[in-house]
């Protein structure tokens, strides 16, 4: 269960993109707060140990790096074309000029870039959870060392 700021609220989106329960899909967060470190929220884990489904630890990362991107891109990818279709229909924009589109500020960007930290942050979190249960593992060595014994 991921600890949320108050005020701030996690939409999931209706179209599943895998029904693995380690990925969260389509995740939006609602109700920016700037004093809020969403890229401490995205390095939140649920409670309990993570379900490998690869013999490989490191098949298993890649896995869930590169299943944490396609489910980013794929919404990012439906809004986009949504975005255009309506843009293009209202008679607003063409997509050639969203296509020759530059930022035209400092401030943009800087809320671009991040955007970019957060996102990889959300991408890597995997790694990032390893590294801290290495840094404090649930057991002991005694307890790891029965455990290697018992095998």
């Amino acid at each position: 269960m991921v600890d949320l700021p108050s005020g701030m609220s996690l939409g999931l989106g209706n179209k599943p993109f895998c029904s693995r329960p380690s990925i969260v899909q389509n995740l939006k967060i609602t109700n920016m707060n700037p004093e809020v470190d969403y890229i401490q929220i995205a390095s939140n884990k649920p409670k309990g140990k993570r379900p490998y489904f690869f013999n490989d630890p490191a098949v298993e990362r890649v896995l869930n790096i590169t299943m944490a991107v396609a489910s980013e891109l794929a919404v990012a990818r439906e809004r986009v074309d949504t975005l255009e279709r309506l843009l293009e229909e209202k008679g607003i924009l063409t997509r050639a000029e969203i296509e020759g589109y530059a930022p035209r500020s400092k401030t943009i960007e800087e809320q671009r870039q991040t955007w970019h930290s957060e996102y990889i942050s959300r991408i890597l979190r995997i790694v990032q959870q390893e590294m801290e249960q290495l840094a404090t593992p649930d057991k002991s060595l005694a307890e790891i060392a029965d455990d290697i014994d018992q095998m």
